[in-house]
């Protein structure tokens, strides 16, 4: 057992007859008071927001009027003169503004709010920069070194003392930033209570944001879903309909064809050109079949599938299709499912409007996680002056976009044409280039 050190049985003493004196008594006291008032403030506050939270979303059921009922109300309740929501992109490549509570309006990326009227793109751009305000409510005065110098200039002609700015941090990823203005100068002592409202309202927004991406999910894949189902519906109607009734057609005139030794040239003529018909007709509506469901089966993986689509193409057409392929792991049936449907919809566009003399199928790994696609013709381009893109280039489009992948296509006249897929599991934002 330690020895006390000298004096302190004198020090012991001290603050025993501090204790008994009515002004240390009365000190703390208050001071216990306070912090009393100041939790009942905090657990009212949270409270509060939490009901503010609800009430916005059965009354704003969109997340655009959520957001502005919630940064008006902040405005408002806040004592302040200005509430931003700012969000980081899907590529989280940079910040950008989403919507501004000013004053008594509120400004959307849509709005006419400019640089003149707010520093969107100052503010977006030390955001994204300023490293310690991606995990902490960060306190700025109005001419702070930290901010940008257009900021600071906007802050003094606005009359603008102080700014707060909290993360939307959900999990452990940071999506972006709420900012609080106030005209009043905040001191620490009487600033308390608007970082832990700002920091609470935070909190509401993030879960609104959440949830809102999670139903926007849930659209796209019910929609994805219903596209499906209505693509193999008409699949099935060409084929038991018209592939078939081309068929018998074929078949029958086939059959006329051999019995009719004695016909006379002319209808002979007729007769084959007919047959011709019905075959190339009863080949493109099988094509038709296999562009509408390109599914991929549970024991065929994308390789096994491109081949097949190259060589049911091969049979329709004379020109060679040459296929190289790395091995490639599984992606998922929904990311396989577009990758081939956009490599059947580009071979066909190939087979049928290119006149190329060869067509190429490459498809290979990136970084051993990603994928990439390539199918290339040497025919004639595509024209400049078609005015605009046909359904097969818009199909490929909405399915890189579904997964989103990154779609080139680069052609020239008389230099052919080649689209790319490139497509990775942090599902980079869909990008669709057309190079001439």
């Amino acid at each position: 057992m330690e020895s006390e050190p000298c004096g302190g049985d004198d020090r012991h003493n001290v603050v025993n007859a501090d204790e008994r004196d009515p002004e240390v008594l009365r000190a703390a006291l208050n001071r216990e008071h306070s912090e009393r008032r100041r939790a009942e403030c905090l657990a009212r506050m949270q409270a509060d927001v939490v009901q503010l939270a609800v009430d916005l979303l059965v009354r704003e059921p969109d997340i655009e009027g959520f957001f502005g009922g919630l940064t008006k109300t902040m405005v408002e309740e806040g004592e302040s003169c200005s509430c931003g929501v700012w969000l980081i992109d899907e590529d989280r490549q940079r910040c950008e503004p989403w919507l501004a509570y000013i004053g008594d309006r509120l400004y959307t990326r849509a709005s006419d709010c400019d640089d003149k009227t707010f520093p969107r793109e100052s503010v977006a751009n030390h955001l994204f920069a300023y490293t310690p305000g991606w995990t902490a409510t960060i306190e700025y005065h109005a001419d702070d070194p930290r901010l940008p110098e257009p900021v600071r200039t906007f802050n003094q002609q606005a009359s603008i003392d102080a700014l707060i700015i909290a993360p939307l941090v959900l999990g452990n990823s940071t999506i972006g930033w709420l900012t609080l203005s106030s005209r009043r100068t905040l001191e620490c002592e009487g600033n308390w209570w608007r970082i832990v409202l700002i920091e609470a309202i935070a909190r509401q927004a993030v879960l609104a944001l959440h949830h809102n991406r999670l139903a926007e999910q849930r659209r796209l894949e019910e929609r994805r879903k219903a596209i499906l189902e209505e693509r193999n519906r008409l699949a099935r109607d060409i084929h038991d309909n018209l592939a078939q009734g081309f068929a018998a057609i074929l078949m029958q005139l086939q059959a006329a064809q051999r019995e009719a030794s004695l016909l006379q040239p002319t209808v002979s003529a007729k007769l084959e050109t007919a047959i011709h018909l019905a075959r190339t007709h009863m080949t493109e509506a099988r094509r038709s079949v296999g562009t509408l469901r390109p599914n991929v089966s549970g024991n065929e993986d994308v390789a096994k599938a491109l081949k097949r689509i190259a060589d049911l193409a091969q049979r329709t057409t004379s020109v060679p299709i040459e296929v190289s392929l790395d091995e490639l792991p599984r992606f998922g049936d929904g990311v396989e499912r577009e990758i081939v449907g956009i490599a059947q919809e580009a071979l066909t566009n190939a087979v049928k409007h290119s006149r190329a003399r060869r067509i190429t199928i490459r498809a290979s790994t990136v970084r051993s996680l990603g994928f990439r696609l390539s199918v290339h013709d040497d025919g004639r381009g595509i024209a400049r002056e078609q005015p605009t893109p046909g359904f097969g280039m818009t199909s490929m489009h909405e399915r890189a976009e579904r997964i989103g992948a990154s779609l080139t296509i680069v052609t020239a006249p008389r230099s052919g044409t080649e689209v790319v897929l490139a497509w990775d599991p942090s599902s980079l934002p869909t990008q669709v280039h057309v190079a001439s």
